[in-house]
């Protein structure tokens, strides 16, 4: 193999051996969307520049990989700071190296103005009921057959999300499962709100109607006490899918805790499993990415060595500095690209096609 920007973060023999699988092949992505109440408590999420509009997120998202445009909101999907969605990242590896892309809806209040699979998910609540879903098994199920159905014919799958919130859910689902995740999960904040999000997770795992037990042996379970609509639709597609071909799970701390799902619900499925990320969260000192994946099992992670420090866009350049760090899939799906390009397509190439993305995404937010 050349040398392509990738750091093998954890497990790196295995990480090498599972990059020459996918090398020079032709990935198909999917990004599972979600919506939970839980993204509007204040100081969860900086997904939107008010907590509402954390609703729409997820199909703008959507819109933008398949239109380069969002339709249901104006613009793009920014930060309270005016910075924009990770998903410009992804867009723009998806048109470096096309591949086909499909979005899974897990259960959103604001359906995207694209094609989607139904996986029948509902949209979560405020985890601090200790009730924020309703059915996940059903929903783990019916994508446990779309993964199969996605798998046919594909050299191999990447999976992201888009999910504003998803950080804090995620910390109460470890929790729920028996995983230290205290301190561990990652924020799109420069200042990680930990004790906030343990709060939080703490109060939904307390009034959960399950014991402690219950939700460790049964990751539905957990889920349907303090998960997100993303979560059983994300591991399901993952757990089917990785039946028979290379799964890289495109994502941070999030994908981490599906990673978990998947191994309590279908723990041989995991041998096919990477995770896909980027370097800002495995160099993130407010976090511990390793730490979360190191108590599942033996599982690589490979993380693109984007760099956005020479950007002349205070936007872009301030991921370099700990903001947004990941999302939509951006670091597994750069991954992707670099392999399936055999490194023709690198972390300076990725830059430049983000920066064209991105004045062009700002004008028309001007507009």
């Amino acid at each position: 193999m050349f040398k392509v920007d990738i750091i093998y973060a954890l497990e790196e023999q295995a990480g090498r051996q599972f990059a020459e699988r996918l090398w020079g092949k032709r990935p198909t992505y999917a990004v599972v969307i979600g919506n939970t109440e839980t993204a509007k408590i204040p100081g969860v999420s900086a997904a939107g520049a008010v907590p509402e509009i954390t609703d729409f997120t997820p199909a703008a998202d959507v819109e933008l990989l398949f239109y380069g445009r969002c339709k249901c909101i104006d613009g793009v999907p920014v930060t309270p700071t005016g910075v924009p969605t990770p998903g410009i990242i992804t867009m723009s590896a998806l048109q470096l190296a096309p591949v086909p892309q499909y979005a899974i809806n897990g259960g959103v209040r604001v359906r995207p103005h694209a094609p989607f699979f139904d996986v029948e998910g509902t949209p979560g609540e405020d985890i601090r009921t200790g009730r924020a879903l309703k059915d996940p098994r059903r929903v783990y199920e019916n994508s446990v057959i779309l993964g199969r159905e996605l798998a046919k014919n594909n050299s191999y799958l990447v999976i992201g999300e888009s999910i504003a919130g998803g950080t804090t859910t995620a910390l109460a689902t470890l929790l729920a499962m028996g995983y230290d995740g205290e301190g561990k999960v990652s924020s799109s904040m420069i200042d990680n709100p930990h004790s906030v999000k343990t709060e939080i997770a703490l109060e939904g795992v307390s009034n959960s109607p399950f014991s402690q037990e219950e939700m460790r042996t049964d990751p539905m379970k957990a889920l349907q006490a303090v998960g997100d609509p993303m979560m059983p639709a994300a591991a399901g597609v993952v757990a089917g899918a990785a039946e028979t071909i290379p799964v890289l799970m495109a994502g941070g701390t999030q994908m981490a805790a599906v990673m978990a799902i998947v191994k309590g619900m279908s723990p041989g499925s995991l041998s096919n499993v990477a995770l896909g990320t980027t370097k800002w969260i495995v160099q993130d000192r407010s976090s511990d990415i390793r730490g979360i994946v190191e108590q599942i099992g033996k599982m690589p992670i490979l993380a693109a060595d984007l760099d956005f420090s020479a950007s002349v866009h205070d936007g872009l350049s301030i991921y370099e500095k700990g903001l947004v760090k990941e999302g939509v899939g951006a670091g597994g799906i750069s991954v992707s690209t670099f392999l399936q390009t055999q490194g023709r397509i690198g972390a300076q190439e990725m830059l430049g096609a983000v920066e064209l993305n991105y004045v062009r995404l700002m004008a028309i937010m001007r507009k």
